[in-house]
């Protein structure tokens, strides 16, 4: 049996999670609360479009009312059932709107289509207000837009599309006219999220907080949250944007659960570094793998306050036969590393890989959790 070429991104997305390890800014896995984007809405109407607007129908009606009602606001009036126009089309305009943004600050917008236009493209984007959920005016978005693709068509039905074309965007359409009032303490307490709730990073990140300043001022209330009281020395004028940098740059290592991720329709398999395995042998078709460890015991000498460490020797016997064949199970461990190295050497499939990890999962012998995409 010769080997077979194995699938190269299995074998370093696996065995990269089972080698690697770090610390994280507490900037990268934590945000502070109360400082979270806020979303916009609006309503508007793009115009100039070569022929590809709103269809004049029924359904096109939403749009020429607004045009009926943008155009009395000129001081024109005109009915809207006598209005003609396909070189407009109605659309809803979204936007994020960032934490401590100003006004003049501005912004990117998206614009999506809600009529039967055919495409934006070349269209322009009238001036339109965009509101909080609540109501609340923010700002308003206006420019030329950015479709990233193009549709044309002929009057005999041919057709040449590239990309969806109902879509569009606006780099910095619009722009920022009131001020959005941020609070980034409340009574002194500075409140930071998890953006992947545990309970072990969570304290880790507390503990990292009182060791760097000194003192008892985080407190982890829950897995998602740490509270952290802000000292007397950083209440001064500008020293409060001075703790929060110190904070974001303490470094700490994430506890992760253990998981293994599958998309079914790509084939994609990621283990997390947590991941074990018990002992176990896999019989896939005529395929045979078998994973045993010895534990290595190494003690420490008389009087030396050394400490006994326990390692685990791998033993993987791969085999791939026509005929079946007997496979016993013995009471040992594994890793992960120890099955992905026995499955990259018969270079299996991700579809017989995906499967493999299914009955493992099954048996008890998987001891992460499993999430099927």
């Amino acid at each position: 049996m010769g080997i077979r070429k194995i699938t190269a991104v299995f074998s370093v997305i696996l065995l990269f999670g089972a080698t690697l390890s770090g610390a994280s800014r507490i900037k990268d896995v934590a945000s502070i609360s109360g400082l979270s984007s806020t979303q916009l809405l609006g309503y508007g109407l793009v115009t100039g479009l070569d022929g590809t607007g709103d269809r004049s129908s029924r359904r096109a009606s939403l749009t020429l009312q607004s045009i009926s009602n943008m155009l009395e606001r000129f001081g024109i009036t005109i009915a809207a059932n006598d209005l003609r126009s396909v070189n407009v089309a109605a659309v809803m305009v979204t936007a994020e709107l960032p934490a401590f943004a100003k006004p003049g600050t501005r912004i990117d917008v998206s614009i999506s289509s809600i009529g039967d236009a055919r495409s934006l493209q070349g269209g322009t984007l009238l001036l339109a207000p965009l509101f909080t959920t609540s109501g609340t005016f923010v700002s308003y978005a206006q420019g030329p837009l950015s479709v990233g693709g193009y549709n044309y068509e002929t009057v005999f039905g041919d057709q040449v599309r590239q990309n969806h074309t109902q879509v569009g965007r606006i780099p910095g359409g619009g722009r920022i006219e009131i001020d959005i009032k941020s609070e980034l303490v409340n009574d002194w307490l500075l409140t930071l999220v998890l953006r992947d709730p545990d309970f072990t990073s969570a304290n880790l990140m507390a503990q990292t907080i009182n060791d760097s300043f000194a003192v008892e001022i985080a407190n982890a209330r829950d897995a998602s949250t740490v509270t952290v009281t802000v000292p007397e020395e950083y209440r001064a004028e500008g020293k409060l944007v001075k703790f929060v940098s110190e904070i974001e740059t303490l470094e700490i290592e994430v506890d992760q659960t253990a998981r293994v991720v599958i998309n079914e329709r790509t084939g994609t398999i990621v283990v997390g570094e947590n991941v074990s395995l018990s002992a176990v042998v896999i019989a896939h078709g005529n395929l045979s793998i078998e994973i045993t460890t010895v534990p290595i015991i190494s003690q420490p000498n008389a009087f030396s306050q050394g400490k006994t460490v326990v390692t685990r020797a791998a033993s993987i016997t791969v085999s791939e036969s026509s005929g079946g064949e007997t496979a016993m199970v013995l009471n040992s461990a594994a890793t992960v590393s120890d099955i992905a190295s026995a499955l990259n050497l018969l270079g299996v499939s991700p579809r017989d890989m995906i499967a493999i990890f299914q009955a493992m999962k099954q048996a008890g012998a998987l001891h992460a959790e499993l999430i099927i995409m």
